[in-house]
């Protein structure tokens, strides 16, 4: 009994000196210049523990005794660390006066050079998108998501940066989408599977608006989409919002064809938490839509899954995997009835059920020790599988490996360079497309020189070659460089140059089908893109009392031979030989681009009022020129618009959220002739070119939305799309959707 005594006594007394050993840090966070209080100021302190300061920029937390590092961030203001050290029952305040910074300008960004660097000391224009910016608005669908970025175009799936691309009926991609710098595209269409692409733990988009095969090869010839996975950090977040929504009556009535009304829905969970030394990323997204349009309806869900351990006992070491995955079961839209009162009910002779799989397992390791050396290991294993249960001749499956090794090195504190090597092999088993084998192999590397302070030059080439059915293309090389310097300390200017190179997919090579009226003939002989991208520009910090946020200028010039496109005539069938109408992909497209682009985000914080203002505009002038001459002709390039406007208001006011957008573009500058021939209009699209000259006259767009901070987990908001119910077009019958209302209860936690 005695020993027993003595063990709880002691017991009791080790725990009571860990209740003594803790000591409490308390203190307010204020602006600086204005003295006002700063709530939402995110504090860090040892492992994993974490707190924000109250309304009134007060904080509290309790800690072990022993030295401590505080770090205290908030989005426009520049970060602080205060070290101290806790004795046991000490109470220590600080008072700490945050400076204002200039809004993102200082920013991480990694797609541009493939490292780590500022946005602002850049070559080429980027733009960054943060997930604040879609979650209060409502977006879900990557497509759309880009399609609202100011300069981009997304035309039935087909996106277009900057005029460098039109629209070529959903194959061949020239701007290159990646996840976590991977590459995420269909081997045998080339096109981008936007519904697959998560945006439920993304950290930010990275759009590099310019030809960047030099680091990122075929598919990058008018640029990249680097959806970049988010970290957790030292305290668990966990996120989830339930959505519904309506579409409301066209404009036209006479395009009404439901009886009931016609619902989407959308869920959405992800978190993020360290568990020791292993990071978990989770998200999980289900969506059912019954479209605004008949037979035009989708199921989607999909899943990831992003494990990356930090090796305790080598230093540098991190290794693990993504896992990105979903299932679509989905009607597509291809051509409407009629114009008069067909033109949201699609030709039945078109519908048809698709379904699609996607599997992307990503392991990859990473060694940095030093700093001054990293080696980057990573792999893509991608699966995808096409199903029509009425057309089982357009099934396909698709199989892809695409590994690459990367090394970077410091040679000197003023110079790096980065070099690696690529291959992507890729299977396609296809009644659509037949069988076919793919290999792609490169080489790439690119300096960059800092030889006097403020001023960066970048340098690169890339060496790939393509092989299919083991027959290989030529040896292409491709080059950039780039040049960046602070001229003061928020101006930094900027010029670039850079060549792009796609080779054609599998299927604008061997696709041969019939959709309806649609026939699509084959061409193996369709040759490769290639073209180059040039810009100067200035990124000007704007820092004015309470006002703070930037602005950029770019002018840029862009220049592609050898396009592809889908001219309509009469060409031989592959297996009988005799001649018919239809549309076949062909090098006929020798494109330049002439433009400019301004962007700019200015944020004011007035007492408990936070209002960022947001805006774009575009100008291209985008013609073909002759290649004998090398003068420009007087025809446009097809599916371009000269003009294009974005402006976002968001404010937020104690726990209520508010948002507006205007979109605005002008018409549409050209389109295939099939479509307006008198011999073939009306045997594609009937009614289509009475429509076309009446209605292609450009559109304005407005966004709107609302929210309301339930409690410090949840928020309910209301968002109202296309609130003016403005009637427009994408491609040729493709009618864009009315105005819809959605309501979603979220959290975070």
């Amino acid at each position: 009994m005695r020993y027993i005594f003595i063990i709880i006594t002691t017991l009791l007394s080790q725990a009571l000196n860990v209740v003594v050993a803790q000591g409490i840090v308390k203190g307010k966070i204020y602006d600086k210049n204005t003295l006002e209080p700063l709530r939402g100021v995110y504090l860090i302190y040892e492992n994993k523990q974490g707190t924000i300061t109250d309304e009134n920029g007060c904080f509290s937390v309790k800690s072990d005794t022993g030295k401590l590092n505080i770090s205290f961030r908030l989005l426009g203001y520049k970060p602080a660390t205060r070290f101290i050290v806790l004795r046991s029952n000490d109470t220590i305040e600080l008072n700490i006066g945050l400076e204002t910074d200039i809004l993102d300008i200082g920013q991480i960004v990694i797609s541009a050079n493939k490292t780590e660097q500022k946005v602002a000391e850049l070559t080429v224009s980027m733009d960054v998108i943060k997930t604040a910016d879609f979650l209060k608005t409502h977006i879900t669908d990557a497509q759309e998501l880009i399609n609202k970025t100011p300069g981009i175009e997304v035309l039935d799936g087909q996106a277009s940066i900057r005029g460098g691309s039109g629209f070529s009926y959903g194959v061949g991609s020239r701007v290159l989408a990646l996840i976590d710098g991977l590459p995420v595209f269909s081997p045998d269409a080339g096109n981008i599977k936007w519904q697959f692409l998560p945006l439920e733990n993304i950290a930010q988009v990275e759009i590099i608006k310019g030809a960047s095969s030099v680091l990122y090869g075929s598919s990058a010839l008018n640029g990249i989409i680097n959806f970049r996975s988010a970290d957790p950090t030292n305290i668990p977040v966990t996120q989830f919002f339930a959505e519904t929504g309506i579409y409301d009556k066209p404009k036209n009535k006479n395009w009404v064809w439901w009886n009931t009304p016609r619902f989407f829905s959308n869920v959405s969970f992800s978190h993020l938490q360290k568990i020791g030394k292993t990071d978990l990323g989770l998200s999980i997204n289900l969506l059912n839509n019954n479209g605004y349009r008949k037979f035009n309806d989708e199921k989607l869900g999909r899943i990831s899954l992003r494990l990356k351990h930090h090796n305790q006992k080598v230093k540098g070491l991190v290794y693990g995997f993504n896992i990105n995955s979903g299932y679509t079961a989905k009607r597509d839209f291809i051509l409407w009835e009629n114009a008069e009162n067909g033109a949201l009910k699609q030709d039945t002779s078109t519908v048809s059920l698709v379904h699609g799989s996607f599997v992307a397992f990503d392991p990859f390791i990473s060694y940095n020790n030093t700093g001054r050396f990293k080696h980057d290991l990573r792999m893509r294993l991608q699966l995808s599988d096409t199903r029509f249960p009425v057309r089982k001749e357009n099934n396909s499956d698709a199989y892809s490996c695409y590994s690459e090794y990367q090394l970077y090195y410091a040679i000197a504190s003023f110079m790096n360079i980065t070099t690696g090597i690529s291959e992507n092999l890729s299977k396609i088993l296809s009644n659509f497309y037949g069988n076919h084998n793919g290999l792609n192999l490169s080489v790439f590397t690119q300096l960059e020189v800092q030889p006097v302070p403020r001023l960066k030059m970048v340098a690169g080439l890339r060496v790939e070659q393509n092989s299919l059915d083991n027959k290989s293309d030529k040896i292409v090389p491709i080059f950039r460089t780039g040049i960046n310097w602070q001229a003061a300390e928020y101006t930094f200017l900027r010029a670039s140059f850079g060549e792009g190179y796609r080779y054609p997919s599998i299927a604008e090579k061997y696709a041969s089908t019939t959709l309806g009226s649609i026939k699509i003939f084959p061409n193996p002989f369709v040759q490769p893109e290639s073209g180059w991208s040039s810009e100067v520009g200035i990124k000007q910090g704007i820092l004015s009392g309470k006002t703070n946020g930037q602005a950029d200028l770019s002018l840029f010039f862009l220049q592609n031979k050898n396009l592809i496109e889908y001219p309509f005539g009469s060409y031989p069938d592959p297996i009988t030989g005799i001649s018919g109408l239809g549309f076949r992909a062909d090098n006929i497209e020798q494109s330049r681009v002439y433009g400019y682009e301004l962007e700019f985000i200015l944020n004011r914080t007035q007492g408990e009022f936070n209002t960022t203002l947001t805006g774009g505009y575009t100008y291209i002038y985008p013609v073909e020129f002759n290649q004998i001459t090398n003068k420009n002709t007087d025809i446009y390039l097809k599916y371009r618009r000269k003009h294009s406007v974005k402006i976002s208001l968001k404010t937020s006011y104690k726990k209520f959220d508010l948002g507006v957008s205007l979109y605005a573009k002008s018409k549409i500058l050209n389109i295939d002739n099939v479509f307006l021939d008198e011999t073939t209009r009306e045997s594609i699209l009937p009614g289509f070119y009475e429509y076309w000259l009446q209605d292609n006259k450009g559109y304005f767009l407005l966004d709107g939305n609302i929210g309301f901070n339930i409690t410090k987990i949840l928020n309910l908001s209301v968002a109202v799309k296309n609130i003016t119910n403005t009637e427009y077009m994408g491609r040729p019958g493709d009618i864009q959707p009315q105005r819809n209302y959605s309501i979603r209860l979220s959290g975070k936690f």
